[in-house]
This record gives C-alpha cells, structure tokens and sequence, in this order.
C-alpha cells in the first residue's frame, strides 16, 4: 500500500495539471475571501476564518474531483491496472493506496491557505484576536470533507475508463451527497423523513465551528467506508472476480454498529478557546428531559451585512446544539417573513409579529447607491404542543456599539432559547403576585409588565389583607409596586411569615413622595416629603434600609417642557431631567447583566447592613456624577434652566438596587403577633434560604399611558422615542426569583469580541488583498520548481 501511495504522489506532483488545479483552486479561494466584498474576510470585519469554511466546500466539489479523476479511470484505460494486479498486492491494498495519496494531495492543496491565518493573526485587534483552536478544529471539519470527497471521487474513477465522465460523476455525487438531501427534505412529502441527516452539509457545518462531535465523527467514516467499499467492489467486478458476500455484510455491519453506537455514547470536544459552543449542564438536562416536540422558527433568513451574519450562524449553531441533546425533539428553520409579499402584506405579517411579542428593526445596508433601511425580524418563535413563546435575538444597549451589541446578543443566546422552551414546555405556570390595597400601581400602569410576565408565569392581584397564608404560600414571587399609604401589622407579619417559608419579594419602594405631574399643576413647584409606609423596621431587619432622600444624577433621561408658543401652538422641548437617573448596569450579575440603561424616577439611596447568613449583590447604582438631596426638599422646574455645576455632581455612585440572598431573622422574632391575625400560622423565627430584591424606585416598573387610555410598553419612553431595559429587568427578575435550576446564570456566558483593525484595513486593503492571493501561488509555484529540479538530479544520470 505505501509503495502504491508514493507512485501516486510523485505521479501527480510530475504532472503539470496538477499544479494548475491546485492554482487555481487557490487563486479562486483567494478571491473570493479576499477580494470580492459577498464574501470577504475584509469586509466581514471579525477576526476569523468562517469564510474560508463556508466557501471552501464548493471549491473542492471540483478540486477533489481533478485530482481522483485519473486514479482508477487512467491505469485502466492505459493497461495499466493489469500491471498493479501482478505485484504482491492485494485490491484492498491498492485501492487504500490510492485513497490516502488523493488525501495528502488535498491536504497538500490546503497547507498554503495557513497564509490567509497569519494574516488575520496580524490585522486582528489587538493583534493575535484570533481563535486559534476554533480554526484548528475547523481544519478538521474541512480535512473530513475532503476525506469524503476523495473516496466518492475514487469510486467514480473506479467505474469508467474515462477521466472526464470520471470527473463529471464525482462532481454531480460530491454536490448531491453534500445538499441534495437538503433539498429534497423540504418536499412536503419527506419532511418527516430527517433526509438531511443523510447528507454532508449539516455534520461539516457542526465540525467547521470548531467543535467535533463523535456522531459527526462517526457519519464522516461511514461515508468513506462506503464509498472504499463500493470502489473495491466495482473493481471486483470488473475483474470478474468472486467476493463473497459475507466480507460485505460484515463491512455494513461495523460501519452500522460505529453509527450506533456514536449515538448512544457521543461526546462532544470544543476547540474553541471560551468552549463557546459546550452547552451548560443546565441545557443539557433541559433538552436530555424533554417530553414534547419543540418547534423553533427563526425570522433571520436573507442576505444580511457581516454583522447580522454572524448572528445568524450563531443562532443556527446554538439550535444546533440545542438539538444535539435532545433526541431528535427539537425542530428548527430558517424563515424571511415578508419575502415574496406585497407591500402591504408585508405590512401585516410584521404587525402580526410585534402582536405576538417580536421587536422588528431597521438594518443599514450597503447599495450601489449608498444605504438602504431594510426591515427585519431579529426573533423567534418557540412552539411546544401548541403553546408559542417569543424570542427577541437582539438584545439592544445604550452606549454600546453595534458590534459589542451583536456580541452581548450572541452570549444571550443559550439562556433566550433554554428559558423560552422551558417555559413553553412547563405545564403549570409559576405565580407571581402583585400587591394591591394601598395605593400601588394600577393595572394599567402594570399592564405591559403583567403582560410580558403571562407568557410564562400565572399574573394576578393579591390582597395581603384578604388573601389566605395557605394561598400565599403558594405564590411564587411576590411584588410590591410603590405602595403609597401604610402596612397593616397584620400584612407586614404575613409578608414576614411568607419569606420565612422561603417565599420571594420583589420591593420597589419611593420612600420619598415626588411626581413629575404634581409638580405642572402646582406652578412647577412640589415639596418632596417622606412616606410613612410602615416598613422600615421589617427592611431593617432583614439587612437594607431605603434612604428618605433623592438623587439628582447628570446622567439622567429626558423631560418635555413647554418653552413657548409659535403660531399659537405650543413648542415642546426635551430637555434633560436630573431626578430622572439613567442606570447603566455594570454588574455581572446575570439579572442585569448586559442589559440596556434602566430608566428611573424620584429614586433614593440604599444602605445595606451586616447581617449574618445573608449576602448582598449590588444590581444597579448612579452614576459618579450624582448628587444626594435629603428630603423634605422644594423641588423645582425651574431648575431646568440653570446648568449644574459639574464639582457638585462628583460623588461615588449611589446603590439603588440590592440582591438579597440566604437565611433571614425575622421581624416578629421575640414579639407578640397580631392582634387581628385570625387563622392558625406557626411562626418560624428564620426562613429558609430565599432571596429578595429591593429596588428605591416605585416607578421602575411602571409603563407610559397613550392618548387613548392604553399602555405603552414598559420601558418606552413616548416622549423622547427611546426604549430602556425595564423590561427586561422585570423579566430577568422573574426568572431568577422562581426558577432553582439555575437556567437565569447561563447569562453570565462569556464569548470575547474579535474584531479585525478597521483602521489597518483602510490604510493597507490591497496590499492584504495581493499578499492572500499571490503568496499562496507562489508557494506552490516554489515547490514545483523545487520537485523538477530533484526529479531532474535524480534522473539526469
């Protein structure tokens, strides 16, 4: 086999069509990475080498091909084959002989793109911001595919003695085994076949991300077992030799038990250096259980500008995962929305969707005449046994560049799909319960809060006054929106009694009495006084006390006010609003963890206290430049028009939101209860380990009201057109405080931004355009003069 594999080599490395098929090979990959702007690594503006994976697959349909096509077909047509046949060799010999030189020739073929790696190496930002072991493993992928190629390649050689038919049937194979079972899936009489796991295009695209997985492994030796297999038996035949059927039904039944058994027992290795692609065991647990069919439609398919590419990939990589451990339970595709429909069908279905809770936006992207506005859907649709959750793919931040948004969106990834399907597959719903009966937030003031909550959590009112304890006990998070007159003893003690059992409290509390509107109708001035809420000491006990003062904070949201009249119609300004803070997140903790600015009103400072067995996280804070005002204070409009003095807005800034978790004392520890408690409630003097969070801003969760008597969304501010990430805090908040298994930390995933120097590609476009194009070939061009000139000494004598 070795003596065969090395006539092949120096064979083919003598000829000249080699070298001209290899350069060419190299010469259209160079182009098409480096130089056409569809598919350039320059354009593509990321610090890897996706391109070169995505592209190279169909250069090979015809590269692969060129170089098996005379293997078998030649040595026939010249006589040759007979010749082979009267050494001591074997057919088996023969025919892996030849297999493993169209293999080291491929590889040969690839060795000089290793040049395109160092020049992402180098225009990366910082320099080196590459991917090392992704690409590794994405060789591997592509190493594979050639493998394949090869032996489907040989087995065409194998049944004519002419290269060219030779040729053309190992294209027409290699295109059709790589995507004609995709195509063929999508017929509405085989879609329930999984047509598509019999092709190459879905096993290359998993192992080209850089993540090997042993059934991919596995399917890879299947197919060139196959296709070996099928050329010695085409050779068999053609000599008119006897084989016995056993040997075949022998070679099926290993290559069937490897299929089995990569199935039953796969493993997965991720070359890439965050492990981007290992699912938590979180996940894993969650697809390995899943007891219905899920069904996930992405609204991410067209032609998009690199950005919006990569998180698409990532999107269908994560489903990929996603479906890898789930026994064949999860179902996914890719859908454009509004392709193919009139104007104002288009229309219609992109109102349908924001209907059902997807956040369309507008996409700049580049024309021959410049940038166009283009509308897509950057969501999804979860659907588990005829229940369809949403899922908004890109998450939005204020401050943040378009990149590092796209980067935040793709981390979000795993925790956006887990928590939906989840949710979506949960039969009974968690319980949330909003305080009512002391002049808290109106249902309308809640209502986009509660709505976006009922997707997957049972929402309602609850009356501590009314409301059993056996029935609160129930209740899975408790929320208290800005009450405005004093608790009872009874509900502080049956609020108390509820975390004891290791119930959940969401506080969002104004200790100081302030609105915006009071302040218009009584001649722009109000006096900010204290609440009288009753429930200091219960704060206090439980480690946190909620300051009766403001905070004035430049960074601040927007205001309208009427600066005059024109016409005799009023002119609105927006100006900005000190007592309005703007909270820009910066913890890492996954309930705010790359969220949008929090927009807030009237907030207060938090002190947290030690206290034993209980641990404090700070979730959101002011800015540095801020200002504490005690109250009672004279609060004015007029203090729009005076600048503030920058030296008196420089304070460390001020916690406003804590995270409080573990075992809590209680406030009726050594007291008499109620004298109106009237069912039997054994009290515990320390709870269970629970958590609470208290926020000093009634108003954080509260939505704007239209014209017309409806609800904004929560976290839109009409006035200035800007949404915030209210919402999403609400929403995260709900995850962390119900669920225990820890889906809400898949939050904290990490995956590094790789970006390549925009400012070294402006300056130096073309001379990495030359150098990926013309090193490659020249590299080959080297070698082949340095072969003929050793070939040449070799036989010159």
């Amino acid at each position: 086999m070795l003596s065969i594999l090395k006539k092949e080599i120096t064979s083919y490395l003598s000829s000249l069509v080699a070298y001209v098929t290899i350069g060419v090979f190299l010469l259209v990959l160079g182009l098409l990475l480096w130089v056409y702007p569809e598919s350039s690594i320059l354009d593509y503006g990321y610090a890897g080498l996706d391109s070169l994976f995505n592209n190279a697959p169909y250069l090979f349909m015809f590269l692969i091909p060129a170089i098996t096509m005379r293997s078998l077909a030649e040595e026939r047509k010249e006589g040759t084959f007979e010749l082979l046949l009267t050494r001591p060799l074997s057919d088996w010999q023969i025919v892996l002989g030849k297999y493993f030189a169209s293999v080291l020739i491929v590889l040969f073929a690839l060795v000089p793109t290793l040049v395109y790696y160092y020049s992402v190496y180098t225009l990366g930002e910082p320099q080196g911001n590459i991917d090392t072991g992704g690409v590794i493993g994405s060789y591997i992928g592509l190493f594979l595919l050639g493998s394949s190629f090869a032996a489907i390649g040989l087995f065409a050689s194998s049944i004519t003695k002419n290269q060219i038919i030779a040729f053309t049937i190992a294209v027409f194979l290699c295109f059709f085994i790589y995507s004609g079972f995709d195509s063929l899936s999508t017929l509405l009489s085989l879609q329930n076949l999984n047509l598509e796991d019999l092709g190459i295009t879905g096993h290359y695209q998993s192992i080209s991300r850089g993540v090997l997985d042993t059934r991919d492994l596995a399917y890879f030796i299947i197919l060139i077992g196959v296709f070996i297999g099928c050329t010695l038996v085409s050779l068999l035949k053609q000599q008119q030799k006897s084989y016995k059927d056993k040997y075949v039904l022998g070679i099926l039944g290993v290559l069937l038990i490897v299929e089995i058994l990569s199935n039953i027992t796969f493993t997965r290795f991720d070359f890439t250096k965050e492990k981007r692609y290992t699912l938590s065991p979180v996940s894993r647990g969650l697809m390995d259980s899943l007891k219905l069919s899920v069904k996930v439609t992405v609204f991410l398919q067209g032609d998009f500008p690199g950005g919006m590419k990569r998180l698409q990939r990532a999107t269908k990589d994560m489903l990929s995962d996603l479906q890898a451990y789930s026994h064949g339970k999860l179902r996914f595709e890719f859908v454009d929305p509004i392709k193919g429909l009139s104007t104002d069908a288009q229309d219609q279905a992109i109102q349908s969707l924001k209907a059902n809770g997807l956040e369309p936006t507008f996409l700049s992207v580049k024309t021959d005449d410049g940038l166009s506005q283009k509308l897509i859907v950057p969501g999804a649709f979860v659907t588990v046994g005829g229940k369809q959750l949403p899922v908004n793919l890109l998450l939005k931040r204020i401050g943040l560049s378009d990149d590092e948004q796209l980067n935040i969106s793709i981390q979000n990834l795993e925790y956006a799909f887990s928590s939906a399907i989840k949710k979506a597959e949960t039969g009974g719903k968690p319980q949330i319960g909003f305080t009512t009966g002391h002049n808290e937030l109106s249902d309308l003031q809640l209502e986009d809060g509660m709505k976006s909550l009922a997707d997957g959590y049972e929402v309602g009112r609850i009356d501590l006054k009314l409301i059993p304890f056996d029935s609160l006990k129930k209740i899975r998070l408790v929320v208290i929106p800005k009450p405005d007159k004093p608790f009872t003893e009874l509900e502080k003690f049956k609020l108390d009694q509820y975390i004891m059992q290791g119930g959940r409290v969401l506080w969002s509390i104004d200790q100081v009495s302030a609105e915006l509107d009071s302040l218009r109708g009584h001649g722009g001035e109000q006096l900010a006084f204290n609440k009288q809420l009753n429930l200091d000491d219960q704060l206090f006990v439980y480690g946190v006390r909620i300051n009766y003062d403001l905070i004035a904070d430049i960074s601040c949201a927007q205001i309208p006010i009427a600066t005059g009249a024109v016409a005799g119609q009023p002119q609105i300004q927006m100006v900005p609003w000190l007592f309005y803070p703007l909270l820009m997140p910066l913890s890492k903790n996954p309930i705010v963890k790359n969220l949008e600015g929090i927009r807030s009103e009237f907030i207060s400072t938090i002190d947290t206290l030690a206290i034993k067995d209980v641990k404090k996280t700070v979730l959101l804070a002011s800015s540095p430049y801020n200002k504490k005002i005690s109250a009672p204070h004279m609060i004015s409009l007029q203090a729009i028009e005076q600048e503030p003095n920058p030296k008196e807005f420089q304070s460390a800034p001020k916690t406003v939101a804590v995270l409080l978790e573990g075992k809590f004392t209680s406030d009726w520890k050594n007291r008499p209860l109620p004298e109106d408690l009237n069912e039997p409630i054994k009290p515990l003097q320390q709870s269970k380990p629970t958590k609470m969070i208290v926020i000093s801003d009634g108003d954080v969760f509260k939505n704007q009201i239209k014209a017309d008597g409806s609800a904004y969304d929560l976290g839109f501010d009409h006035y200035s057109n800007q949404t915030y990430g209210n919402k999403n805090l609400l929403l995260n908040i709900a995850d962390y405080m119900t669920d225990d298994s820890g889906l809400i930390a898949l939050r904290n995933k990490e995956i590094q931004l790789r970006l390549l120097s925009r400012a070294r590609i402006r300056s130096e476009k073309l001379y990495w355009q030359i150098i990926n194009t013309v090193t490659p070939l020249f590299l080959v061009l080297i070698f082949a003069i340095f072969q003929h000139y050793m070939r040449k000494r070799k036989y010159a004598h």
